[in-house]
């Protein structure tokens, strides 16, 4: 596949690690060679200097040969304006990251395509369903819906009260008990589990599990005296705070705090709802959240643009009482810092727009893909093609790579629990857990 990516900030140097595994035919444009050079120091693949809106570095970069051309620069103009030149040379696909929700709207879906445009990438939009669906689940850090919900893939931190911890694997997730450990994060080391493994105190466990039996997990990991989120304070009143307060639940008020007396007004105008409440200040001021009665406020979002100040605030939010805490992190070097100190769940828009990107680079049947920042893992939702590898041998003897795993299938609509005897048929959704390991040496599987 002919991929060419236009810009190399965080989003497009995330796909450049994703795809530079594969064997792609991958050329990377940007205009600031001292971070090409960086880059292809470290990946495999072509990088090209100049403006991706210029059409002699469109052509020296063969896009009217490329099957999909991506443009994920910090300017959403130049990410438009070059995939409608991308179309026009005859790039068979194009994807452009976008900051302005209007054109993610599916009002506008026809006015997009004729812009030569296939696919929009909104990184709020992506963000904002990621924080509610971890809103809904106050005692999880992470949630990942299999198949609309059939499956669950739950991210949880153990703590004192967890009842399985220090027990080999083998005797918890046997074939008839209803979830499986599919990722484990320890320290800075992350383990995907065999049956003599075991849980300590602290990992970030990952489970497999029905819907039907999250509140089981909820008991046995010992977190049933968490409260449900009924109320939430969101520091910084930004777009993607803007888009988590439009998806917000009808059964949890709202209170943003933002700093600037302007955004205010206009947060007042966008939101009319009288579940929120707009306040101006400082989010960081201590005698402000306990005015706004923080203690007994069940949710604390960090959704400023300064990494430190979100973290720094969700600190402080958990030593006021506050149990769902959650830090929007743009420098994924902060990530494993932020993740150690122990501040709730973190979200990085650019490792979610990348993951989103990424489905669209595989050849087999993926209905869904993202990327786990806690344990550097991918997970995809492969879909079984008649004939497939990986419907003739039962899971225990396919000869899956190191590094993967099978947590569960979903068929007819089921979620199923995988064991290694288990028999994948065609038309399965296959959920696949991969640590450091190119995706691509799992599509065959699934491939005719």
């Amino acid at each position: 596949m002919k991929i060419v990516i236009a810009g190399a900030s965080a989003i497009g140097s995330h796909l450049a690690r994703l795809l530079s595994r594969s064997n792609q035919d991958i050329v990377l444009i940007d205009s600031d060679e001292e971070k090409l050079d960086l880059i292809s120091s470290e990946y495999d693949l072509m990088t090209l200097h100049g403006k991706p809106t210029d059409l002699n570095t469109l052509r020296h970069a063969d896009t009217d040969e490329a099957d999909i051309f991506i443009a994920v620069t910090p300017n959403e103009n130049a990410n438009i304006a070059s995939c409608a030149m991308a179309h026009a040379m005859g790039a068979r696909k194009t994807v452009a990251q976008v900051d302005n929700h209007q054109f993610a709207d599916t009002d506008n879906e026809d006015i997009v395509k004729r812009m030569g445009i296939d696919t929009l990438i909104y990184p709020e939009e992506l963000a904002a369903e990621t924080i509610i669906k971890s809103l809904k689940l106050s005692w999880v850090r992470q949630r990942w819906d299999v198949h609309g919900g059939s499956l669950v893939m739950l991210g949880i931190k153990l703590r004192e009260t967890c009842e399985i911890l220090n027990q080999p694997l083998r005797l918890l997730c046997g074939p008839q008990d209803p979830y499986h450990v599919v990722a484990i994060k320890r320290g800075n080391d992350t383990i995907i589990p065999g049956g003599n493994d075991e849980l300590k105190l602290y990992d970030i466990v990952y489970f497999m599990t029905t819907t039907s039996h999250i509140s089981y997990i909820r008991k046995i990991v010992g977190k049933e005296h968490y409260s449900d989120v009924k109320n939430v304070i969101i520091m910084g009143g930004g777009k993607t705070a803007i888009r988590v307060a439009k998806m917000m639940p009808p059964f949890i008020d709202t209170k943003i705090i933002e700093i600037d007396a302007v955004q205010c007004e206009e947060l007042n105008e966008e939101i009319d709802d009288s579940r929120f409440m707009v306040i101006h200040g400082d989010g960081r001021d201590i005698g402000l959240l306990k005015q706004e009665n923080i203690k007994n406020t069940q949710g604390f979002l960090a959704l400023t643009g300064n990494d430190e100040v979100n973290i720094l605030a969700c600190l402080s939010a958990k030593k006021l009482g506050v149990r769902k805490t959650i830090a929007m992190i743009d420098n994924s070097d902060y990530l494993g810092m932020a993740e150690s100190l122990d501040i709730g769940t973190v979200i990085n828009k650019k490792l979610l727009a990348a993951g989103n990107i990424y489905q669209m680079m595989l050849d087999a049947d993926v209905s869904n893909i993202g990327y786990l920042s806690s344990v550097r893992a991918d997970v995809a939702e492969f879909i079984a093609q008649p004939g497939s590898k990986v419907t003739r041998k039962r899971v225990v003897e396919l000869g899956l790579p190191r590094g993967c795993t099978i947590g569960g299938l979903v068929r007819g609509g089921t979620g199923i629990l995988v064991s290694g005897n288990t028999q994948i048929e065609a038309g399965d959704n296959v959920v696949v857990i991969c640590y450091d390991l190119n995706l691509k040496k799992i599509e065959k599987f699934f491939t005719n």
